[in-house]
């Protein structure tokens, strides 16, 4: 109350429903919309970009925002048919992370592309069955370079017409009897690479600050 922020005190039912998850922490706050235009994104230069295609599980969605603000990624777009941002699940999953750096939402991912690409950055698409992996010491060079990773929906991938819109594809390593990694692992390994390429060619820089509000 002391920052101006209105407060009522609810029922634990009432709780439970506006929660809509079995286990409230008892606190719930009404907040505007966080998201920007592509073009806000764009014009800050951004180095490192999570794009996501037609991810629709929210939990999954949720990691790969959390995780890329963990490795210092300047935006994550949620394109095409990915789940909205502000679904429950998905906002739970972020941690925090959804108010801590630039998300667009409903954007087309040709013209996504188009315009990070405009802006400097490789598109590479993380592909399990890609020819080379993020072993491959040109891969790791590639990285130093500014890069928007392409996920996809964790049950298909990304189908053939996604994958041609990316500049390079690359694999996680699979050095055990796994088939695979689910998106939100495959997804941290890969942002930290890239953390980890352009911190060592370029020196750490300021990250995760919100475009200015408009």
């Amino acid at each position: 109350m002391d920052a101006g922020v209105e407060v009522q005190v609810v029922s634990g039912e009432v709780m439970t429903e506006l929660a809509q998850t079995v286990t409230p922490q008892g606190l719930l706050a009404i907040c505007d919309f966080v998201d920007v235009p592509l073009a806000e994104v764009v014009a800050a230069s951004p180095r490192l970009v999570a794009l996501l295609a037609n991810v629709r599980d929210p939990g999954n969605a949720g990691t790969v925002l959390r995780t890329a603000d963990a490795a210092g990624a300047d935006a994550v777009v949620f394109a095409d048919a990915s789940v909205d941002p502000y679904n429950g699940k998905c906002v739970r999953a972020s941690a925090g992370s959804l108010f801590h750096l630039p998300v667009v939402a409903g954007t087309r991912l040709p013209e996504t592309v188009a315009a990070l690409r405009g802006a400097g950055l490789r598109i590479v698409a993380a592909d399990g069955r890609a020819g080379v992996t993020l072993d491959d010491p040109g891969t790791r060079e590639a990285l130093a370079a500014p890069t928007a990773w392409l996920f996809g929906n964790e049950a298909w991938g990304l189908p053939p017409e996604l994958l041609a819109l990316a500049d390079d594809s690359a694999a996680v390593p699979i050095y055990g009897r796994a088939e695979s990694l689910n998106l939100a692992a495959a997804a941290a390994v890969c942002m930290y690479a890239s953390a980890a390429a352009l911190r060592a060619a370029h020196g750490p820089r300021s990250v995760n600050s919100r475009v200015p509000e408009r």
